[in-house]
């Protein structure tokens, strides 16, 4: 099983980071930060292509994950990264592998918070 799902998007990552924060708001999940990696390598001396990271939730998933083990809070919240590696590209980490990392966490658990962040991440290239 793959662990990260990603596609191609013609867009610029800037406006590739504004299509994810509008199909975030469209599935009715939270947007807590968006973090620009590149700009806080670049602070440091670092020189780094385009990366954002976009943080969001599902109130209603969390609960649900916090409430069969407190321990899933290690991979919370939800992330999507907009980076530019020759193209842009919009990933996210496939929840379906907390499966086999968390006791009492199954894949039919994960299943629609997996489908929730390809639908996402899909809406937005």
């Amino acid at each position: 099983m793959e662990t990260a799902y990603a596609v191609e998007t013609s867009k610029s990552v800037s406006d590739a980071v504004v299509a994810v924060l509008k199909a975030v708001e469209q599935k009715g999940w939270a947007v807590f930060a968006v973090i620009d990696l590149q700009e806080r390598l670049i602070a440091k001396g670092f020189a780094q292509k385009p990366v954002k990271v976009i943080e969001i939730c599902s109130a209603k998933h969390a609960n649900a994950m916090l409430n069969k083990n407190r321990l899933v809070s290690l991979c919370m919240p939800c992330r999507i990264a907009v980076f530019e590696d020759g193209k842009t590209r919009i990933a996210t980490m496939r929840p379906v592998i907390l499966a086999g990392m968390f006791d009492g966490i199954s894949v039919q658990d994960v299943e629609l918070i997996d489908a929730d962040l390809r639908t996402i991440v899909d809406a937005a290239a």
